[in-house]
């Protein structure tokens, strides 16, 4: 579909509703804090240069991944002073390897305790390489900054604003069923906990790559309380599975697309926050932090201000709190 056919019907859709879809329930009260009339949670993907490393359709998929991972370095400062600055939480869903200073090969094999990959094709990555870690620099942050960030969780963790740091599994691996071994989920997912205890953090909000859902069972018994979804931008409220893990259903990406300009950017991001008060729903904002500079520096500042002045309809939260708020709230 051409691009500007695709930007018309996008803003079609929006104005009547379906992008994002409206999910409004009669039982809202129990999802919405009292005296608010809406949920914001806002999650950052952090991935630096693991997740574009694969990507299909780019000549240079890793020549791509140390520029976007070079991009979010320095965005993720900005965007740090910019949730000081209006007092806005974020859930940092963070690839574990980016909690390491440094790491070593042994006997020529990074992560020799991680399960191997076998090559596959997935929806927006492939791997045909001999070993998923044939990338890993096997260096430091200081030498190799896109693939360590040790430095940026200790400024968010420093932050005046209470962030959360979730989890992104260790490698950003596709977790889907037929794909990822419970073997090897689970070894992802321990090497980000044992790193995380390291900070006396406990990971509880987690988001698979790609939306690449999978391995539900296993997150369960790994102490995680949520994962997210992206069926489609909905507006509305989270679900919980029979196993106890809740499902929160993302709503709409912080991303420059081509084609709008930047007051219309700015007007739609206002529009969703809009929907979410008058419908009484919760909204989960999700972004990559290597986003373009003009999302960065003229429509996030907009967002934020917009949040800020609304903060008494909005309960404004961090993903692990609005669900601990949740679990003692409901009981089903």
């Amino acid at each position: 579909m051409p691009k500007r056919l695709k930007n018309i019907l996008s803003k079609l859709n929006f104005i009547i509703g379906r992008n994002p879809k409206i999910e409004k329930g009669n039982d809202w009260q129990k999802f919405i804090p009292k005296p608010f009339k809406a949920v914001m949670t806002i999650t950052a993907d952090f991935e630096l240069a693991w997740a574009p490393r694969y990507v299909k359709d780019i000549d240079n998929p890793y020549k791509k991944a140390i520029f976007l991972a070079r991009r979010e370095r320095e965005n993720i400062l900005k965007i740090l002073q910019l949730c000081e600055n209006f007092n806005i939480p974020i859930t940092w869903a963070t690839v574990g390897h980016l909690f390491l200073k440094e790491c070593r090969c042994y006997n020529g094999k990074a992560h020799p305790e991680i399960p191997q990959i076998a090559p596959y094709k997935g929806k927006y990555w492939d791997f045909n390489g001999k070993d998923w870690f044939e990338y890993d620099p096997c260096s430091n942050y200081l030498e190799a900054p896109e693939w360590y960030a040790p430095d940026l969780i200790e400024m968010i963790l420093n932050s005046n604003v209470q962030h959360e740091i979730g989890c992104h599994t260790f490698s950003h691996i596709d977790c889907r069923d037929e794909v990822c071994t419970p073997e090897l989920f689970c070894a992802e997912i321990n090497a980000c906990k044992k790193e995380a205890s390291k900070l006396g953090l406990s990971l509880k909000s987690f988001v698979h790559p790609g939306h690449t859902i999978g391995n539900l069972p296993q997150l369960v018994e790994l102490g995680f309380t949520s994962f997210q979804s992206d069926t489609g931008n909905i507006l509305g409220y989270p679900v919980k599975h029979d196993n106890g893990i809740w499902e929160m259903k993302r709503t709409y990406e912080f991303v420059w697309r081509d084609g709008w300009s930047l007051d219309y950017h700015i007007y739609r991001y206002k529009k969703i926050i809009d929907r979410a008060i008058k419908t009484n729903t919760v909204c989960n904002f999700w972004f990559h932090p290597s986003f373009d500079e003009k999302f960065l520096n003229k429509v996030l500042p907009e967002i934020f201000s917009y949040l800020n002045i609304h903060k008494e309809n909005i309960f404004l939260s961090t993903v692990d709190n609005y669900i601990s708020w949740l679990q003692k709230e409901i009981a089903y």
